[in-house]
């Protein structure tokens, strides 16, 4: 079963040219790409954002203390 939200192993040494993972990070912190590092040390691209599709994080509720909220 292939994951189609990430780029798998091949696409991403396609990618940044490289089979290493150390390397495949270097190249994705020089390229601006966003990615992050998994558990396992390997980097993790989504196809958005090769596609230059805008990353959007879900919101989140910011807690705020009840004396501040008092002026508002």
């Amino acid at each position: 079963m292939t994951n189609n939200l990430f780029l798998n192993d091949a696409e991403l040494a396609q990618l940044t040219g490289r089979k290493f993972k150390s390397l495949q990070i270097k190249w994705l912190r020089t390229s601006g790409l966003p990615f992050w590092v998994n558990a396992r040390g390997h980097p993790v691209v989504t196809r958005a954002a090769v596609h230059g599709l805008p990353v959007t994080k879900a919101p989140r509720d910011v807690w705020v203390p009840n004396f501040l909220k008092q002026g508002q």
